[in-house]
């Protein structure tokens, strides 16, 4: 079939490019509400839900003269297996038809040119890379017809930059260069020539998780940054463009505010200056930031340290990780807060909290991100604990003796994946609505960074085929209406825990989605029975009682 939408005439109406589809499998989930509302009986719901291998939509473009009222063959040969079909752009003299082809696979990605009247495909960029393309969150394209260019990004250099192409000869001249990434694209101003765009990692002497801003040409002149203080930042422009707002932070460092020139970014003057003195003096604990080797002992591990009001250096604490190794972002706290959520509310149940990035997660180098390909059980975890370790050695405090985990979605699958991997270190988990098998997790995300065919790999990342080695305590939670990861994953879970003769502990949301555990109806009860687990079995301490009234706020002052 071909929708209205999919269809591209050309400027001089001569031509036309339909997008022509074969359907794929559209494979259908099916879950069960137990207790819908108002009702007396159990209700069954249905939901599109593609998983890795499934034959996916076929799309291919196929090329029409309208004068003559015939098909112009199209070869394929350059675009075999798509996963998808994307940017088409009919040229302004309709010499050809362009588009983004995106390999099932992801490790091709091209630009093509389909010319007219011949129907010749030709590749005007090619992108591969050994593991992975990560389309979905560093692959960017603008075009640029009038001047026969398109703007691009790429890793192929080993770091997320901007390209100009030519469209004419497929010639590429960089934009932006050197070890550091841009995160993204903020503004295209075509009349200047500019782009306005976030970046990390530039300057050496600061975390490489810090966003910042800059303004370069087209062609890669005028680079310009917008901001440079040692914090993460987001700008606010004025109505008239001339100036904007510098506002910026760090974990240690409230936030300040600067006004700055645009045409160059020059400090105008300091707008305001957050101040914690009053917060510290009522012996609120600032966040540590701390920087350790990860498992080659060369690159270094970035992650946060969290203490409880009223920590006490001579105490030996139990330390909580939260974990969400996910590799389309990096995760670790890098702003200041007041509070940081259920890791604040964990640090003052006594624990010492900690989260950081290992290498899979994104925004560093590809080198750094390439470690989850076909490998998300890997999860950093050895850097991770090799930082762990390091914070522990200068600091007695930490009792890595008692050391627990916890995460949701893909922390989930995580946090369990630590007791199976890791029980030397890690002794009590609690898992919420993980991804425990890729396979049985959506396509699209799972596909990117585990690969396709499906294959071994997909085994050994898999929580459900390795449940047996499970060591330590695990608490599984999930909502019985999870859309966004099959709750099947976690069913399976505890079927092959239960065939191991394994003990855990398993908590089903009823009527709840995804993050059952940390956000709904039932995200209190959630957060005080993860709070119970690390308690009873790190602390060694029976939880207080709940009132029916009782609140997670509520529960950490008992």
């Amino acid at each position: 079939d071909v929708c209205s939408s999919d269809l591209f005439v050309s400027p001089d109406g001569r031509f036309l490019v339909a997008i022509w589809q074969r359907d794929g499998e559209h494979r259908t989930v099916s879950i069960v509400e137990a207790a819908p509302e108002g009702q007396s009986q159990p209700k069954v719901h249905h939901f599109r839900y593609d998983k890795p291998g499934d034959r996916i939509d076929e799309r291919r473009p196929r090329l029409f003269d309208l004068d003559a009222g015939a098909e112009i063959p199209v070869d394929a040969t350059l675009f075999p297996s798509p996963w998808d079909l994307s940017d088409f752009l009919w040229l302004p003299d309709s010499s050809e038809f362009l588009f983004r082809y995106n390999a099932r696979g992801h490790r091709t990605m091209r630009v093509l040119a389909i010319a007219v009247p011949s129907g010749a495909v030709r590749t005007v960029l090619e992108d591969t890379s050994p593991t992975f393309i990560d389309w979905a969150h560093r692959s960017w394209l603008h075009w640029l017809p009038t001047e026969g260019r398109f703007l691009w990004s790429s890793e192929r250099s080993g770091w997320h930059h901007l390209e100009r192409v030519e469209i004419a000869t497929g010639e590429r001249l960089p934009i932006t260069s050197g070890e550091w990434v841009v995160r993204g694209v903020d503004d295209v101003d075509e009349q200047a020539r500019t782009l306005t765009l976030r970046l990390s990692g530039r300057d050496p002497a600061q975390s490489p998780y810090h966003v910042h801003h800059a303004r370069v040409g087209f062609d890669g002149d005028g680079f310009t940054m917008l901001t440079e203080a040692d914090g993460t930042h987001e700008i606010t422009w004025a109505p008239d463009g001339a100036t904007y707002v510098d506002s910026f932070s760090r974990v240690d460092l409230p936030p300040r505010h600067e006004l700055r020139r645009s045409s160059d970014g020059a400090k105008v003057c300091d707008l305001e200056t957050a101040d914690d003195a009053e917060l510290v003096a009522a012996h609120w604990q600032r966040p540590e930031r701390f920087v350790a080797k990860g498992r080659d002992g060369i690159t270094d591990i970035h992650g946060v340290i969290l203490r409880p009001v009223g920590f006490d250096p001579a105490r030996r604490y139990a330390v909580v990780e939260n974990v969400y190794a996910g590799p389309q972002d990096s995760h670790a706290p890098v702003a200041w807060r007041t509070s940081y959520g259920s890791m604040s509310a964990l640090a003052e149940m006594g624990f010492v909290v900690v989260q950081a990035d290992g290498m899979g997660t994104a925004n560093r180098g590809k080198a750094f991100h390439d470690r989850c390909h076909k490998n998300l059980g890997d999860a950093g975890f050895p850097d991770r604990i090799a930082w762990l370790r390091a914070a522990a050695a200068t600091r007695p405090w930490m009792d890595l003796s008692r050391v627990g985990i916890y995460g949701g979605s893909a922390g989930g699958q995580n946090a369990m994946r630590a007791l199976i991997a890791h029980p030397d270190v890690y002794s009590v988990a609690v898992a919420d609505c993980g991804c425990h098998d890729n396979r049985m997790d959506k396509i699209w995300w799972n596909e990117q960074w585990m690969g396709w065919p499906i294959g071994p790999q997909y085994s050994a990342s898999s929580n459900v085929d390795n449940a047996h080695l499970l060591q330590g305590k695990l608490l599984l939670m999930v909502g019985e209406l999870d859309t966004n990861v099959d709750p099947s994953s976690t069913l399976q879970v505890v079927n092959a825990l239960l065939k191991a003769n394994k003990n855990f502990d398993f908590l089903m949301y009823p009527g709840e989605d995804h993050n059952a555990g940390r956000g709904g109806e039932y995200a209190d009860y959630g957060e005080r029975k993860r709070f119970d687990f690390f308690v009873r079995h790190l602390l060694g301490q029976n939880p207080p009682e709940w009132s029916g009234t009782d609140t997670a706020a509520t529960k950490i002052t008992k």
